[in-house]
């Protein structure tokens, strides 16, 4: 017995000096004998089809960047592809030789904004006889349905044709509310149907701009216009989220509309014809995406889309993080879905030609929507990092400078005004790319949140730009809900990166990646905003 203890108590005594002594020399002949066998090439296949989606992403960039440059140069403006005339008076037919519009605006809880918005949707100019206002009020709270319900009341004393509608679920969200909203008997009598989020403002001539298109243009099934963001200079997160939404309207949306008549519908500030929609199947709450669901559904059918970039709608961009985040989780998430969904059909579909097959399925989703997600942060925020602890594999300078360099340059050419920005820019997108390669993954394998739908908090800025002066500058500072825990540990990971770069590294990214780690900490912790200047 006394014999046992006393081996027992030596090999403990034993191990506790291992442990104290040569624990770090066992973590290294472990990591040696891991590293060759198995890290090394891992790494360089995560390498390779990483620079292979760089690849892809770089040549989806230039095509685009060459065709809105031959677009600019032939001055191929939409009034000289389409025919567009205004709309004339007769004096025999009288108002009914105008279409019978319908302007739908769903909205669920917006305290803030709903006057603006049923104001800005009754001050459109059009016949008053041949408009009808559509109020489609989701709300939960009792107090803000009858805010909303006083409002519609309010305009309807004045002769405006509005109808306030309600419904005694939320089954679809948005999608569901639209939907009902279709199915009323006064729709039958409208040709078109023009639809506004709650917080986006429409400049009254927004319909003599847009429905003359649909008039004289029998295969244009929508038109979409512009958003034009009114509280961007609020803080650094608005010009950050103005950068890649610029560049979305200003390239994205014109290419598709000059080359293949087809982009996705961006859920509000469009028209389109009630006919298309209703062909198309009308509007499905499969995916959190409906807008971007309609519009393929509609383009398989052979109705062709128009973007008008110089008719812009006034709108507000999310102004904190935990709203930003609801908001990209839904629009990463549900364009995956939709690819998995819809892939097969689009490629069986025998009215739309093979090039607008590919360009739909490789470009638009798959290069868009899936692979500049996950390899921004595969690449960036995992696989770089990586090779400054695995020196055996290398990342060429194309892959790992140029082809970043050009990719982002190209994109800071929407917004030209924010070109000093664009290091914040990166490190943001960097961040945020995380929260939207886990949304695409669950988007792609119909995991659990995949048809979550939280509502974008709307803080009524649009109120405070109106007067056209420039929005207060302001410090605010928040701890989220809750802490991230996944940019927590990529956080961690990259600094770990950086500390083993600075003590046996030899590619010296060590100040790259302790700025990227410190932008993953800001993001774990829920940081809301700073000071920017208004130029």
């Amino acid at each position: 017995m006394g014999f046992a203890c006393f081996c027992v108590g030596f090999q403990m005594e034993a191990f506790q000096g291992t442990t104290r002594g040569d624990i770090s020399s066992q973590v290294g002949l472990v990591w040696s004998q891991v590293k060759e066998p198995v890290m090394v090439p891992l790494l360089r296949v995560a390498v390779f089809l990483c620079l292979a989606m760089s690849l892809m992403m770089l040549m989806e960039r230039v095509y685009m960047g060459l065709v809105i440059c031959l677009v600019k140069l032939f001055g191929r403006r939409p009034e000289k592809r389409y025919k567009w005339e205004p709309l004339k008076e007769d004096v025999e037919l009288g108002n009914s030789i105008y279409p019978m519009v319908l302007v739908q605006v769903p909205m669920y809880n917006e305290r803030e904004v709903y006057q603006l918005s049923i104001g800005a949707a009754c001050g459109l100019s059009w016949p008053s006889d041949r408009i009808i206002i559509q109020i489609l009020d989701d709300s939960t709270d009792p107090s803000i349905k009858e805010m909303v319900q006083m409002e519609c009341s309010r305009w309807a004393s004045k002769g405006v044709n509005i109808k306030y509608e309600v419904r005694d679920n939320r089954n679809g969200y948005k999608a569901g509310a639209l939907k009902e909203g279709m199915k009323r008997s006064y729709v039958k009598q409208c040709d078109y149907v023009a639809i506004f989020d709650a917080d986006f403002q429409p400049e009254p001539d927004f319909l003599w701009r847009t429905v003359p298109f649909l008039v004289n243009n029998p295969e244009l099934g929508l038109v979409q216009a512009r958003w034009k963001f009114v509280n961007a200079n609020e803080c650094l997160m608005t010009r950050m989220q103005e950068m890649s939404l610029d560049y979305h309207f200003t390239v994205e949306q014109e290419v598709g509309s000059s080359t293949y008549a087809f982009f996705g519908f961006n859920g509000t500030a469009g028209v389109w014809r009630i006919s298309a929609l209703n062909e198309a199947g009308g509007w499905k709450d499969r995916t959190t995406v409906e807008d971007m669901d309609l519009a393929v559904r509609a383009s398989l059918k052979g109705w062709k889309f128009l973007y008008l970039a110089n008719l812009k709608v006034k709108n507000e961009l999310p102004s904190t993080l935990k709203a930003y985040r609801y908001q990209q989780h839904r629009w990463s998430c549900g364009p995956a879905n939709l690819f998995r969904k819809m892939v097969m059909e689009i490629m069986r579909n025998k009215k739309v030609s093979l090039w607008k097959k590919i360009y739909v399925v490789y470009s638009f989703f798959f290069v868009r929507k899936v692979v500049a997600h996950i390899n921004t942060f595969v690449f960036y925020c995992i696989v770089l990092p990586a090779t400054v602890v695995v020196p055996e594999v290398v990342v060429p300078k194309w892959g790992a400078v140029y082809i970043p360099s050009i990719i982002t340059l190209l994109n800071a050419v929407g917004t030209p005004r924010s070109l000093h920005l664009l290091v914040f820019w990166i490190l943001f997108e960097n961040t945020m790319s995380l929260h939207r390669t886990k949304a695409t993954i669950i988007g792609l394998l119909e995991a659990s949140r995949v048809n979550e739908w939280i509502v974008t908090e709307k803080l009524g800025d649009a109120l405070k730009g109106k007067g056209g002066g420039k929005a207060p500058k302001k410090i605010r500072f928040r701890i989220g809900d809750r802490i991230h825990m996944l940019e927590l540990l990529v956080g961690f990971y990259l600094f770990f990166c950086g500390c083993y770069d600075v003590m046996f590294g030899k590619n010296r990214f060590y100040i790259f990646l302790y700025i990227q780690s410190i932008a993953f900490f800001i993001m774990a912790f829920g940081y809301v905003g700073t000071i920017v200047p208004n130029s």
